[in-house]
């Protein structure tokens, strides 16, 4: 019985065994495929958060009926994937105590000064601040860029039509949307190992 390949050397199958990502750039996921099907490039659009329910009954009905004609556009696979992205709260509050500190109108102070108090609800080691972001990500098997790039930008203009803005996923946004399946919405930082010699 012939050993599995590995790329370590102990003969133990690893997670990077495991995992079909190969890279990730220009806003494409790269992945092992079948010798039949070749590599796979996942890759798709970013979806600005939108709170319809806002809006008066005509706005909501026409973005829910503009969604289902969207989505009834799309004649291939696709993912419609929401994560959870950890935001900084810190370096909004700085920006507020800034604008407080260059404010002279009292009533203006007071509203910042609300503001300030309502981010300190919002900091702390049992406080996990998020923001969900919506993606629509699809699959191909052949990387011609012009025939993925005509795919997200029928995306984004379908999404337009139905009143939502979007842009093409960035390397980032996918390194999120794996690290938030991967490791529980916890970004991973990779530094400089530092042994003692």
């Amino acid at each position: 019985m012939a050993k599995k390949k590995t790329n370590n050397n102990s003969g133990f199958i690893s997670t990077e065994d495991w995992l079909p990502l190969i890279d990730i750039k220009n806003g494409m996921i790269e992945c092992k495929g079948t010798p039949l099907t070749g590599h796979q490039y996942v890759t798709g659009v970013r979806i600005e958060p939108k709170n319809i329910f806002i809006a008066d009954s005509q706005v909501q009905n026409n973005t829910i009926t503009g969604l289902r004609d969207f989505y009834n556009t799309i004649d291939y696979e696709f993912w419609l994937v929401c994560c959870d992205r950890p935001v900084d709260i810190n370096l909004y509050r700085s920006e507020l105590e800034i604008m407080y500190a260059q404010e002279d109108n009292p009533a203006i102070r007071k509203l910042i000064n609300e503001d300030i108090s309502k981010c300190d609800m919002f900091v702390g080691p049992q406080v996990n601040a998020v923001d969900t972001e919506y993606y629509i990500l699809f699959k191909d098997s052949v990387k011609d860029t012009d025939k993925i790039m005509k795919k997200v930008h029928s995306l984004i203009s379908n999404l337009a039509g139905a009143g939502l803005n979007s842009r093409q996923v960035s390397d980032e946004d996918l390194r999120v949307i794996l690290d938030s399946f991967f490791n529980d919405t916890l970004k991973i930082e990779y530094g400089t190992v530092m042994t003692n010699v």
